[in-house]
């Protein structure tokens, strides 16, 4: 949750949830014929056409968030064991390495991957803990107008009804007991979540059909808490985050466990990830969001269930292909806001991973978050600060800390990236926020609620 305190031009963008293959065709994918397929100008008379292979069949998608999962977890080399049931499905599963989350708190991030669309571009309020408005669609809403259920449980209030996140679905709970502080996270809830998952999808009236579900876990956020349960890591920060990442694995697994023994388990396909990444002290930052550093926008992606097979992807990607990937596993067509694409394809391993010439990161500007931006292709990065007010460049192969700024060093890739930058961010229609209340820069939010509608002739 938030918190107050090569060559690079060839073009750009993890979940857990039900898995199955659109059952519609793509016509958004070019045909490409395999080089030993021979194309005959004419055609035998007795010669018989393939038959197309039947299409997979629409699944449900069981979505599972983790906030402030940081990337660095032990399927991608950190040394701890503080994830062993993550790390058997990732295991069984489909990996992301390089998966980015759009923004640095969870706000934002939540709405790009609920829309499709960059949280610039939606209509919202200034404050922090922004509300999205009616004249915003997510795709839970376009499901429901298809007769299928979304279901959704949560461990933080802001997740609560008003900020719009709950259009579209049939049930929508908390964790009771839980109340709203702004600076941080007081309570454990992963195993209250356990619960709530057990009631809500246990209950015939949400399964009976297909449907979609998600659960975000928030343990991992601050106050860092050591539990019982898990091994002792220590005593710092790091330390007790770790036991935060196991006590939450440990009752992720125990639902994933119990839904093994569901009738609709065999036609599931689930995905997880995380909202955002965490800092502890990079670049002299602490938790989350103000920034779009690496630990706070590289996050994991992990997607197993019915006709999936283990592999990495090391290809770049986004969490705005979200929204098409859970459609996409449900067999429905994507909404033409979309920014992004599906995953299921290359999941699926029908189509192998095409490396994307760059990805968009942004944290739009509110309260207390300042505008940032952010560009990644092939092995660098662009960070744009404030309105264009200042760049930093980075080469993430050579040094994945984001240490030597090479903006002066390498002033021909430096235009490069600033030109690629101008030509991608002009596509995302960024919009200003509503509500009366100073930004971070001093300006107003001064925006529309909605779209000035207009008299029809």
């Amino acid at each position: 949750m938030p918190r107050l305190g090569s060559s690079i031009f060839s073009k750009v963008i993890v979940l857990g949830f039900v898995g199955g293959a659109c059952a519609r065709e793509r016509t958004t994918q070019p045909q490409h014929h395999s080089p030993t397929t021979t194309i005959a100008s004419a055609v035998p008379s007795e010669a018989k056409p393939v038959a197309e292979p039947p299409k997979p069949e629409p699944l449900n998608v069981l979505l599972l968030t983790v906030d402030c999962l940081r990337a660095d977890m032990p399927w991608t080399g950190y040394p701890r064991a503080i994830a062993p049931n993550l790390t058997k499905f990732a295991e069984q599963g489909v990996v992301y390495s390089r998966l980015y989350s759009v923004a640095s708190y969870t706000a934002q991030s939540v709405a790009a991957w609920m829309s499709g669309q960059y949280a610039s571009t939606l209509y919202r309020t200034g404050v922090f803990f922004t509300s999205y408005t009616k004249a915003n669609e997510f795709f839970p809403e376009a499901l429901q107008a298809e007769g299928v259920k979304s279901i959704g449980w949560f461990s933080h209030l802001y997740f609560g009804h008003g900020k719009g996140f709950d259009r579209g679905f049939a049930a929508w709970e908390l964790v009771p007991g839980i109340t709203f502080d702004p600076q941080t996270d007081n309570y454990v809830t992963s195993d209250k979540m356990y619960e709530l998952g057990v009631k809500l999808l246990g209950n015939p009236e949400h399964t009976k059909g297909q449907f979609f579900a998600w659960a975000h876990f928030g343990d991992p956020h601050d106050q860092y808490i050591k539990h019982k349960e898990s091994p002792d890591f220590g005593n710092k920060n790091r330390d007790r985050y770790d036991s935060e990442v196991w006590y939450t694995d440990y009752h992720i697994g125990k639902l994933v466990e119990w839904a093994k023994t569901q009738s609709w388990w065999p036609h599931t396909v689930v995905l997880i990830s995380a909202d955002h990444g965490e800092s502890f002290g990079e670049h002299g930052l602490y938790r989350h969001a103000f920034e779009l550093w690496e630990p706070l926008v590289r996050v994991p992606l992990i997607v197993f269930g019915p006709g999936i097979s283990p592999k990495r992807i090391d290809a770049l990607r986004s969490q705005i292909d979200f929204a098409p990937t859970i459609m996409d596993f449900m067999g429905k067509h994507p909404l033409a806001q979309f920014a992004g694409q599906s995953l299921v394809p290359e999941i699926q391993g029908h189509e192998e991973p095409q490396s994307r010439d760059h990805i968009q990161l942004e944290l739009t500007e509110d309260t207390n978050n300042p505008e940032r931006r952010a560009l990644i292709a092939g092995d660098y990065k662009l960070m744009i600060r404030g309105y264009d007010e200042s760049f930093l460049l980075f080469n993430l192969k050579d040094d994945p800390g984001e240490e030597h700024n090479l903006a002066q060093s390498e002033p021909d890739r430096l235009k490069e990236m600033k030109a690629l930058y101008k030509e991608s961010f002009s596509h995302i229609p960024s919009i200003r926020p509503f509500g009366g209340m100073k930004l971070a820069s001093g300006k107003l939010a001064d925006g529309l609620a909605g779209p000035i509608k207009t008299k029809q002739n």
